[in-house]
This record gives structure tokens, sequence and C-alpha cells, in this order.
């Protein structure tokens, strides 16, 4: 059985993005030569892999047994690489990390700056989804969650916590109904998720408040804070956030406020791979000191 691992390779970027387009996207490939590539590495199986329907290319039972052997291999390969190419201890090569946008707009990019610019060999890609990011399907390495998975193959460890608090510009407060107790919010336009939107139940903030009506709603929090910073009305923000809010105050502050938490979620078989492990580690400690920097810098 003659397989190489550049057909491997290619197969890999199949299964995880079930067609040949997205395969060819992610290899720079195009599509006709992912599928030769398919073609061939079949013959050498004597097997079929994959199965073509209306949804994508989805794995027969001997695609499902391959994909676990290419994985070691491809495992394999990267360790080799790490370990004849890395230079005096510096991190190399590609990692993409998966984070929600609030992370990813207020927290990743000061922290990959600085990973950057002490391993200039390395290359960070930062995904910002409004969803969770499927690390099964490798569209990311690593990714940063607010709730922890309670199902799949992954190892998941806890980074710190955070905070949140109702917020809104100085301007829109000097003009408004006075806000002593919650109740007060009813006077007022409420800025928020938009509600059949919200991917996971530790987003749904306002339900906390006892709001069930948003005025201005949005799926980022990036668009919510300037919404809120246009003088819309009153949302809720991360903590972190607002030193990058000029203008903004944070409401009711003594009686209500909220904690979460940020997760680093990883597939278990990338344990095994250090320069992921380092790159791991680094990002964890850096997001909690960075986001003690900012909370600390929010509340003086």
């Amino acid at each position: 059985m003659d397989i190489q691992w550049d057909d491997l390779r290619v197969f890999l970027a199949v299964a995880r993005t079930e067609s040949l387009s997205g395969a060819g996207r992610q290899l720079r490939l195009d599509p006709a030569t992912v599928g030769r590539r398919m073609q061939r590495l079949e013959t050498a199986v004597g097997a079929p892999l994959f199965a073509k329907s209306p949804q994508g290319y989805a794995l027969t039972v001997d695609g499902q047994r391959l994909l676990d052997h290419a994985e070691r291999a491809e495992q394999a390969v990267t360790g080799a690489a790490e370990e004849v190419g890395g230079q005096a201890g510096q991190l190399t090569g590609q990692v993409r990390i998966g984070a929600p946008d609030g992370c990813a707009n207020y927290l990743l990019p000061q922290i990959c700056t600085r990973l950057s610019e002490a391993n200039p060999g390395l290359e960070i890609q930062v995904l910002a989804l409004p969803r969770v990011v499927n690390l099964s399907k490798r569209e990311a390495d690593m990714a940063i969650t607010v709730s922890a998975p309670v199902s799949g193959r992954l190892t998941v460890q806890k980074i710190t916590d955070y905070h949140l608090h109702l917020a809104a510009h100085r301007s829109y407060l000097r003009g408004g109904p006075p806000i002593r107790t919650l109740d007060d919010l009813t006077q007022h336009p409420i800025i928020g998720y938009i509600p059949d939107m919200i991917y996971d139940k530790e987003l749904d903030y306002l339900s906390e408040a006892g709001i069930e009506q948003v005025t201005l709603g949005s799926n980022s929090v990036m668009v919510q804070l300037h919404m809120i910073r246009q003088k819309g009305g009153i949302g809720i923000v991360h903590d972190f956030a607002l030193p990058f809010a000029p203008g903004m105050r944070k409401v009711l502050a003594d009686s209500f406020s909220l904690t979460r938490s940020f997760y680093l979620i990883r597939h278990p078989d990338d344990r095994r791979v250090e320069r992921l492990n380092r790159v791991a580690e680094a990002v964890a400690t850096e997001l909690r000191a960075e986001v003690a920097r900012l909370e600390a810098e929010a509340a003086a």
C-alpha cells in the first residue's frame, strides 16, 4: 500500500471541511487537484473514503478508520518539524485561536501582538465567530469559550473569571430619567444580544436583570458597545472593555453585576504537540493578566 503524506494532508482537510472547495481554500489548491488526490488515496487504500451528498463529503466507515491514523501521522510530522526546526526556544509555525468577539476584540489583539514580538516565526490567527468554534473539524487549534463543553473528546482548562456591569454613556445618563433600581430600566432603551441568536446560555445577560425586551440588538458585543457609546441606551458591558470606551459609566454597579469565566478548549490529541502546549500556556497566562489589568483600570 503506497500512501503518501501529502495525500493524507489533503484527506484531513476534506474530512474537516466536508468539501473539496473548502479543503482547496485551506491548502491553496484548486478543487480539481483535491479531487484527484482523493481518488489516488482511495486507489491506494482500496476503499471509498467519502460519501458525497448535497450536504457535502461525509466520511465512510473506512474513511473514519483512516482519519485516526492520519491525525496521528499529522502529529508526528508536526512534532518532528518543531524538534528539528525550533530556534533558541522560540515558537514557530501557524496557530489559530477561536474566541468570542468580546475576547477577540479587547483582549487577544494585545496578547497576540506580544507573543508575535517574542516569537517572530510564529503566525497567529484569531477566529472571531458568533458561535462555538468546532475543534473536531479543526476550525482552530484551540478555542476560548465562556462555558465548558459537556460532551465530546476535548480538554478543558479554566483560565479566569471576568465581570460585567450595566453601563451607559455619561451624556445619555445626564439627559435620561434617573436610575435608582433595576425597575427604573423600563424607562430606558435597552441594548443587548438578539434574543434568538444567543448561542450560549452564559451570554443571556439581560435575563438576569429581569429584562425581556431589547430595543437595539446585535449578535456582536462590539456592536452593542458602539450602540451604547452612541447614546442609544443602556446595556451590559464587559469591565475589561470599559477602558476602550471613554465616556462610559457603570450603572447600578453596587447592586447588579455578573461574573463569567473564560475556558481554554483543545483537542486532546494536541496535548502531544509541544508547540501548541507552549502557545496554550502563554495565551492562558497572558489572558489572565490582561483581564486583571483592564478590570483594575476600569475600577479606577
